[in-house]
Parts: structure tokens; sequence; C-alpha cells
């Protein structure tokens, strides 16, 4: 019970890698506050399936782009637990397209979803934990923010982004005992993934070490450990989980 009695809130926690954290974080005994935006019967599937396996865990709906919603979110959590020792930042948005054919929105919209609202989950966040002197924040970046990634130059210029972003916050909060860490992923098993061309997965699967498709478990564990009292002595820093593609 690594994360007994902490409380957790994942943000994209419905699918993929958030979900999976989320399972995972109630496992270890948090108390656990799943985010979700649109997609109510994800939500619903993820409640069912904790419900099964005998875990509890909370959902919350709440556009993580809109601060006023992030507030509400995060108080709503604070006056029920009366703390929040956790914060997972695991939304994500992909629109890829090479640069020249690149719309306004293409970009805009990325910033917002993938680096804005880790502007304002964090902020509010950080306004409960430095009283408290303790906190861990984990950002979901990825391998494209750190190696670039054709036809993804505004997905990899906000995962990067990110990457700084958690090295910073980290310098700032690391007298109130507030631990601020990144994991970047590789090809994870995800709808999007689903989706893409099958040589394009094929290409990327060779470039790797370990020649496979990861799975979104693979990179809870590594969320996991950073959120535990394992990892007290690690800021500032950027698990890349990638099977060796980076």
């Amino acid at each position: 019970m690594l994360l007994k009695d902490q409380v957790a809130i994942v943000t994209g926690g419905t699918k993929g890698i958030g979900k999976a954290v989320c399972l995972i974080f109630a496992e270890e005994g948090a108390k656990v506050v799943g985010n979700f935006s649109k997609d109510v019967e994800a939500a619903e599937h993820l409640k069912e399936e904790a419900k099964s396996r005998g875990l509890s865990l909370g959902l919350f709906k709440a556009d993580v782009t809109q601060p006023d919603q992030v507030k509400e979110m995060v108080e709503e959590t604070f006056a029920q637990y009366g703390k929040i020792d956790i914060l997972v930042n695991n939304v994500g948005l992909v629109r890829d397209n090479f640069l020249m054919l690149m719309s306004d929105e293409d970009w805009d919209s990325l910033l917002r979803a993938n680096l804005t609202s880790l502007f304002y989950c964090c902020r509010i966040v950080i306004r409960k934990m430095i009283p408290q002197k303790k906190g861990k924040i984990i950002n979901i970046s990825s391998i494209s923010g750190i190696m670039g990634t054709p036809g993804q130059v505004n997905y990899a210029a906000t995962k990067g982004g990110m990457i700084s972003f958690t090295k910073s916050l980290a310098r700032e909060l690391g007298s109130f005992n507030i631990h601020v860490n990144a994991v970047a992923p590789g090809l994870i098993e995800s709808e999007v993934v689903s989706k893409m061309p099958k040589e394009k997965v094929g290409a990327i699967i060779k470039s790797s070490s370990l020649g496979r498709i990861g799975k979104p478990e693979e990179v809870a564990r590594a969320v996991l450990f950073l959120a535990s009292d394992q990892s007290d002595y690690i800021t500032g820093q950027t698990i890349v989980v990638d099977g060796g593609i980076v």
C-alpha cells in the first residue's frame, strides 16, 4: 500500500495511461479523483471496473482548460478529504500535421489542452500543498518533447514545454518538500495508436530496443514510483518509458 490514505487527482483519468494510473493508485490505497471532460461512457466504464475490483474511485467532470472548472474540482476535492497529496497532469491532445499545413486551431488548441491546463492545475493545487509542506506532482510528457517528431511540431512544443515547466516548478517548490517530476512515454497502446498507419507503428517499434509497444500499466508503474515516498530524493526529473526509442 504505497499510497495509503493519500489523496490524488488524475486529469484525463478515464482512458489509457490516466485510467491505468487511477486504478494502480486505488490499488495502492489512495483516495483517487479521476477527472474527465466529455466522455461520460469511458468514465462509467472506469467506475464499473473499479467497483468490480473492489476499489474506491471518484470521478469529477471538468474541462481543465477552464480555470473556474479546475478551481471547482480542486476545492471540492479538498473540502471532501482535507488535503491533496498528489496531482497527475495527464490530459493531452494530438492534432498531427506538417507545419506548412497546420491551422491556427491545430496550434492554439494543443497549447491550451497540453500546456495551459498544466498551468491552471498546478497553480491551484500548490496553494493546497504549500501549507502542508508536502506534495507530489507528476506531469505526463512524451518522448516527442525530447527528440522531436515530424508532423508533431505543435505536440512536441507543448510536451517539451511541459518538461521545462517541470524543472522550473521543481526549483520553486523544493523548499516546501513538494516534488515535481515528469514521465515521458513512447509508443503506448491507446486509441490514438490504434488509428495510426501500420507502417508508421512498425517503423517506431523497429526503432525501439525492446521491439514492442508499451502498455499503459507500464507507464502507470513509473508514475506510482514518483508519487510514492520511494522517490523522495528525486525532483525536476523526466523518466522516459519508451522501450529504448530515445
